[in-house]
């Protein structure tokens, strides 16, 4: 009897130390290597925007619109930036009321009860890093978004009408998606397993979507594609391509969130692959016109770069190599000839490099994460996880198509989206900001 009411205090005596270990374990601490690894991150996928892609499209436009793409890209900062703080973080990161047992509104959408982004101190941590920093640099990725959008439609929508798109696709398109695939545990296309390492249905897809349903909307540019209507300036368009590159080494090895082995594995296969998108696409443009040109060059590194994001986390070089080449291969020929046969106006190729080259990527994520293929995620069933993928792209190009559609149509019957015939002709920048980019 002795020996078993020893026993039984001795079992308690561990479970009070259980208690008081589970009671005290430590909580998360700063690291600081991974906030200042952060912190740059955070930098270069702004410099993605601005000057990045501003100089990217500003090159590709003719001389009377050079203005009003860069204007367009500056404002989208602006704008995205206290939209984030009213309401995007809270609506794309919010948990509250999350729940794995059953699809809910808040496995699409967040709450607002970060709104204003209460809560927030300089204590505050997202993982080993100040959650301020985390708040900075999702929100430069819901800033890049709309902006790519721009592209598309570039020489034809009246500022008023972009700056309305900007702000209600933002929050109507860009939020939720973010939500389904980034909040965590109870997220729709998370649950669902869909792997998006760094953006490709949530940046690319939908942001190249989103174009093709504008320029379908809004129509052609007048004169297209009789009218010649060549880039004024590849010079900006390389200078720009090359900030794009730089910055992209923040867009997917930041997603890592931390200064560690995942984020060294995701700049070197995003080298990798954008190198290699890059040599395809020139290869491709060889063998059909005998000749190599500027702009077809930074066309694929773009590609190359919007293909590995969805899979940087988990692909291994040779993955990326392989991704690289083909997507350089059919973006080519998606921007090159696809949209000349079917007769849709995408001024600078916004559907036809980052919608497709960010399908391919996601479709091949799930593959190239096998370890029998050289990835480093934990992939076993290819056939599967393609399928799950494929989901995955079902529903971004659904929701981007659809709600991007139902916005520009408002917009239209209430303010108007597109320029006269008139403004068009003399240039938006102009007719829109009464400025010449040359007083030659």
């Amino acid at each position: 009897m002795r020996y078993k009411s020893l026993a039984l205090l001795a079992a308690a005596g561990l479970l009070s130390c259980g208690s008081a270990l589970a009671q005290t374990a430590p909580a998360p601490t700063l690291d600081h290597g991974d906030t200042a690894w952060m912190l740059t991150s955070s930098m270069l996928v702004l410099l993605m925007t601005i000057p990045g892609l501003a100089l990217f499209y500003g090159g590709m436009v003719r001389t009377k619109n050079l203005l009003s793409v860069l204007m367009q890209c500056f404002s989208i900062v602006a704008l995205v930036t206290v939209l984030w703080v009213f309401y995007g973080y809270s609506v794309a990161f919010s948990t509250t009321g999350m729940t794995t047992t059953h699809i809910n509104l808040h496995s699409i959408v967040g709450g607002l009860d970060r709104s204003f982004l209460a809560g927030l101190n300089p204590t505050s941590l997202y993982g080993t890093i100040p959650e301020s920093v985390f708040v900075m640099f999702q929100m430069t990725f819901a800033i890049i978004t709309p902006a790519l959008i721009i592209g598309a439609f570039a020489e034809r929508m009246k500022f008023s009408a972009l700056l309305w798109f900007s702000g209600l696709w933002v929050t109507l398109v860009y939020l939720p998606m973010a939500h389904m695939v980034w909040s965590g545990a109870g997220s729709l296309l998370g649950d669902m397993g869909v792997l998006d390492f760094a953006g490709g249905t949530v940046v690319h897809i939908n942001a190249g979507i989103a174009g093709l349903v504008a320029c379908l909307v809004i129509g052609k540019r007048r004169g297209y594609p009789t009218t010649a209507m060549p880039p004024h300036n590849l010079g900006y368009t390389v200078i720009g391509a090359s900030m794009l590159w730089l910055g992209w080494f923040g867009f997917n090895a930041g997603s890592a969130a931390a200064a560690n082995g995942s984020a060294g594995m995701a700049m070197l296969v995003t080298q990798i692959a954008t190198a290699a998108a890059a040599i395809g696409w020139t290869a491709a443009e060889w063998i059909v016109h005998k000749r190599a040109s500027v702009l077809g060059i930074v066309s694929g590194a773009v590609a190359g770069l919007v293909a590995v994001t969805p899979a940087a986390g988990t692909a291994g070089p040779g993955g990326s190599l392989v991704l690289g080449l083909v997507t350089g291969v059919i973006c080519y020929f998606t921007a090159t000839r696809l949209k000349y046969k079917l007769g849709y106006d995408d001024t600078l190729d916004v559907f036809g490099v980052h919608a497709v080259a960010g399908i391919v990527g996601a479709l091949l994520t799930g593959p190239l994460a096998a370890p029998a293929l050289g990835g480093f995620g934990t992939v076993t069933d290819l056939l599967g996880q393609l399928w799950i993928q494929a989901k995955g792209v079902g529903v971004t190009i659904a929701w981007s198509g659809i709600l991007t559609f139902v916005i520009l149509k408002l917009l239209d019957l209430t303010i108007g989206l597109r320029v006269s015939a008139e403004q068009e002709q003399m240039g938006l920048d102009l007719a829109e900001h009464e400025e010449r980019a040359y007083n030659l």
